[in-house]
């Protein structure tokens, strides 16, 4: 099996084309390969396939193996490895996701790193949409929860995925594994949350930890960026009619939320390429 490494702002898949390749089982192989000793080591598997209502189609599958509907930094990566492999002619492309088609551009290009602009769309704020554990449907911007023995303000958003959003202070100075779990198993998120962990460095700046249902921490998490943007302006922290740039561990991403939809620009790296055999890692379980 061919497969390519890309990462964008640090957010890292191993790519496989199957306009080429088939593969019966991608979940149990998202597991092996993501695997950081064992395997190739990525966040997780994104598989690009032919569609029949856009130029092509992503399915994404986390590190634990489960599906996932969106990536941000995902799908700026498919814009890249489709426009440089002549796959699609043209600097606009339309992916479809399990959240819908979405609509790309390619600002610049190199051999090794693209620049991407994508429509992420307009954020869901229903909270039976992400879905969250309450009888009426309501919105939960900057209300308060009890998670354990944690008690946090929390904006609930979905970009594609669910986005719980919390304001700190010092994101350094959180345990967020142990507070990321918390939320994430909480109850009140019935198919998982995202967790994201922000402070407001200045005007229109935030920076952002996140914790990825289904994988952990990761460097970077472009839907959440947007839901962290979102959430930012709803609760007063940033103005609606400039961009936000959001810094997390593995770089920046600039997020604009204009009239009702969410634009985000971001790098989109070509890392390597590579061939994965299984008879070498057969002897690996999972």
């Amino acid at each position: 099996m061919n497969f390519f490494k890309y990462h964008g702002c640090g957010n890292d898949y191993v790519y496989v084309d199957c306009f080429k390749t088939e593969i019966k089982n991608p979940s149990n192989l998202a597991k092996k390969i993501s695997n950081r000793r064992y395997g190739i080591g990525s966040d997780g598997l994104i598989l690009m396939c032919p569609s029949e209502v856009a130029d092509a189609k992503m399915r994404i599958f986390n590190s634990d193996g489960s599906e996932a509907k969106m990536c941000g930094n995902g799908i700026r990566c498919v814009a890249k490895y489709l426009f440089d492999e002549k796959k699609i002619r043209k600097n606009d492309l339309l992916i479809e996701t399990l959240s819908g088609i979405k609509c790309l551009n390619i600002l610049e290009s190199t051999l090794t790193k693209s620049i991407v602009m994508v429509n992420m769309g307009s954020p869901n704020l229903q909270a039976k949409k992400l879905p969250f554990k309450t009888e009426i449907n309501k919105e939960i911007i900057n209300d308060h929860f009890e998670f354990g023995s944690f008690n946090f303000r929390i904006t609930c958003i979905s970009m594609g995925n669910p986005h719980c959003v919390i304001f700190v202070e010092d994101i350094e100075n959180i345990d967020i594994k142990q507070q990321g779990l918390a939320i994430q198993n909480s109850g009140y998120f019935l198919e998982g949350v995202n967790v994201e962990f922000v402070q407001v460095a200045r005007l229109q700046t935030l920076n952002m930890r996140v914790w990825e249902r289904g994988s952990g921490e990761t460097l970077a998490c472009g839907t959440g960026a947007c839901a962290a943007a979102v959430a930012s302006v709803l609760c007063g922290y940033c103005k609606k009619e400039h961009s936000i740039d959001v810094h997390l561990r593995g770089g920046k991403l600039k997020i604009d939320f204009r009239k009702k939809e969410v634009f985000m620009i971001g790098e989109a790296v070509k890392v390597f390429i590579g061939i994965y055999d299984e008879n070498y890692t057969n002897d690996f379980k999972v």
